[in-house]
């Protein structure tokens, strides 16, 4: 059996997490007995060891110096407005704010109220992965669900969305890992 630690919340699901650094979590509700958090995993243990698997094989780079991560945030301050800008027209839409953050757990985001939000780190990817990702958060102006019909605007503009959806999630584990991490301060 592969080792867990479970996090108990007020959520109505189960759910499984691989961190970056191998580390599986168990999302559940605050009452769900032992033995379905068992069974779960259990049914699930294949998926987990082709996840840990990828994980291991990942390049360990090195971790970013706080230098290093404000400079990617003021690259991506400058690049990803003009390429929200470029391509809003495209999408057919418009959009508030724009922040850039260093996240662990997205690379992008869209508020209800149209403010977009990306990872710094997105600097570290090909322009070709930038670019799909600031059209994917400008599509959610449309569709704020990942419906067929938003998946085909995505892929009206970018009709090989795929590739590049596939590059970060190959890729994009590792370059995640290299943010500090809070043990690492």
């Amino acid at each position: 059996m592969i080792p867990y630690e479970i996090v108990r919340s007020q959520r109505k699901t189960i759910s499984l997490q691989v961190t970056q650094e191998g580390k599986v979590l168990v999302r559940c509700p605050r009452r769900l007995p032992l033995n379905q958090v068992r069974r779960f995993v259990q049914e699930h243990e294949n998926w987990l060891e082709a996840q840990l698997n990828k994980i291991a094989a990942q390049p360990r780079l090195p971790k970013l110096t706080e230098e290093e991560r404000k400079a990617l945030v003021s690259q991506a301050a400058q690049e990803i407005p003009r390429l929200a800008e470029f391509y809003a027209p495209l999408v057919g839409v418009s959009y508030g704010r724009i922040t850039i953050r260093s996240q662990r757990g997205r690379w992008g985001s869209c508020s209800g109220a149209g403010n977009l939000n990306f990872n710094c780190l997105l600097m570290l990817t090909p322009p070709q992965v930038r670019q799909y990702v600031v059209v994917h958060e400008l599509c959610h102006r449309k569709e704020m669900n990942h419906s067929a019909q938003f998946w085909a605007e995505v892929e009206r503009i970018l009709p090989d969305y795929r590739q590049r959806r596939q590059w970060l999630k190959d890729q994009g584990g590792a370059l995640i890992a290299r943010l500090p991490s809070k043990e690492d301060a």
